[in-house]
């Protein structure tokens, strides 16, 4: 065979092999559309090769081209390809209109009864702050900076600050603080009592003052969030704002004036949850099933803390609860208690609920074809990893808080049951479990609304449109 060079109009040798070159003129082939292009013989007539429309041949569009012939690329639609497959990632689904009336149907008298019942229960006769008074002397309270180690009088050189005369004053400290260690730089509330003059000092030790570290640690954790998660994070620290104004305005002078606990905790739950997830994650069908889940998980985790409370006879007496007992005798102690063991599995009940909402629907649209049940087992795939990591998050931040109260029962010489069963441990251990048992019961839960809310709804909907597609046709 002999290889043309280029520009040479040669027609092809193929040695040993019979060919001949049809000079003759050949029929022009059958037009092809202007927007189709086949797979096509190809026919030698003399040097030129001519594409022929063969009978039967599959047919496919023709891409776009420009005035010179060049392919014009498509516009990305969202999708992406791996390896000769592609997977279409188009907008997040939608749940049909008949979901969302119904999720707005469930969830608003929901709301109405809760701020209802916050009306109806509103604390108008709870004590004002400020009533009960801690010091004698408000007045006396001075700040300053520590300028030296403490002594072995317990005793502490410090230099007011400039508002009280930059005055360099010795400052009486308890064991507990001295034993803990004071160093140069430290700032203190000191409190002036001329009669402790003969004890050592007429200035004693208050509290250290933490205004400074603890309000930039504030600022450094909201512009982190901010700046992480944008938009979203600005509004779910919003949200944590209004939320903590519910439980000062409402929560606590609802238990000081002695309110059913039960309702307090479910009313506070419930308004802060509306807040927090409409505010951070917008009024969408996706957030509206999680609040779904959360709430029913609430109900459920409140009627089991009031039970648990109940038959385990928690009454947690600890020091500040009983100082609470003797400024305002109308606190129920159990109230506090089962108040708090709601309250304190709240914010891991959001966390769950939402992630749960949130991977249905990515399942959906990763994968429009799967149906209830698809999407409820894959969704509780990850929902089971949750539950497992979840857990132990609970479990160890009531460690942590506990850690003092387990290092003394750690020197008790009694069995490892009766350390778990007893006081103050019970109450950790009973806020552990209700919360615990409250977020797995919610799990499911929130994926089987999921998997309902993207599908119920959807074949009628779609048949309906091609009724109307057809019609307008």
């Amino acid at each position: 065979m002999t290889t043309p060079t280029p520009g040479d109009n040669t027609p092809l040798q193929f040695p040993n092999v019979p060919f001949t070159t049809d000079e003759r003129p050949q029929p022009e082939p059958p037009a092809v559309p202007a927007d189709e292009f086949s797979i096509a013989t190809t026919q030698f007539h003399g040097t030129a090769r001519r594409p022929v429309h063969a009978p039967g041949a599959r047919t496919y569009s023709r891409p776009p081209a420009d005035e010179a012939g060049n392919p014009i690329q498509p516009p990305n639609q969202g999708g992406h390809s791996h390896g000769g497959h592609s997977h279409a990632h188009g907008p997040a689904p939608r749940a049909s209109t008949r979901v969302r009336i119904t999720l707005a149907v469930l969830l608003v008298p929901m709301l109405l009864l809760a701020l209802g019942g916050m009306v109806v229960l509103w604390p108008s006769d709870a004590p004002e702050r400020g009533t009960v008074v801690t010091m004698a002397d408000p007045d006396a309270v001075r700040t300053g900076t520590a300028t030296g180690p403490v002594t072995a009088d317990n005793l502490v050189p410090l230099q007011l600050d400039e508002e009280y005369g930059s005055e360099d004053v010795f400052v009486m400290v308890g064991p507990e603080y001295a034993d803990a260690g004071i160093k140069a730089g430290d700032r203190m509330r000191i409190q002036y009592i001329p009669e402790a003059e003969a004890s050592g000092s007429a200035y004693v030790f208050q509290d250290f003052e933490r205004g400074k570290p603890i309000g930039a640690l504030t600022v450094f954790y909201c512009i982190l969030v901010v700046l992480v998660a944008r938009w979203r994070g600005f509004a779910s620290i919003i949200g944590l704002v209004v939320s903590f104004g519910v439980v000062v305005l409402f929560t606590l002078p609802a238990l000081l004036v002695g309110t059913d606990p039960l309702a307090t905790a479910l009313i506070t739950s419930i308004v802060v949850m509306f807040v927090v997830l409409y505010v951070a994650h917008g009024f969408t069908a996706r957030t509206s099933t999680a609040l779904l889940g959360t709430i029913i998980g609430l109900v459920l985790t409140t009627l089991l803390a009031n039970w648990a409370v109940q038959t385990t006879n928690i009454v947690m007496l600890d020091e500040y609860l009983v100082q609470l007992g003797m400024m305002e005798p109308r606190v129920s102690m159990r109230a506090v208690v089962l108040c708090g063991v709601v309250l304190a599995g709240l914010g891991v009940l959001n966390d769950v609920t939402i992630t749960q909402a949130s991977a249905v629907w990515e399942l959906k649209t990763v994968n429009p074809a799967l149906g209830v049940w698809e999407l409820f087992s894959r969704g509780m795939r990850i929902g089971r990893d949750h539950i497992a990591s979840t857990v132990y998050t609970i479990t160890f931040a009531y460690l942590g808080a506990a850690l003092p109260l387990l290092l003394i029962v750690s020197l008790v010489d009694q069995s490892v049951w009766v350390t778990l069963t007893a006081g103050e441990i019970a109450v950790e251990v009973v806020r552990t479990l209700v919360g615990s048992i409250g977020l797995v019961l919610a799990i499911p839960i929130t994926t089987m609304l999921g998997a309902l809310a993207l599908t119920v709804g959807h074949q009628e909907e779609a048949a309906t449109e091609r009724e109307a597609a057809n019609a307008h046709a």
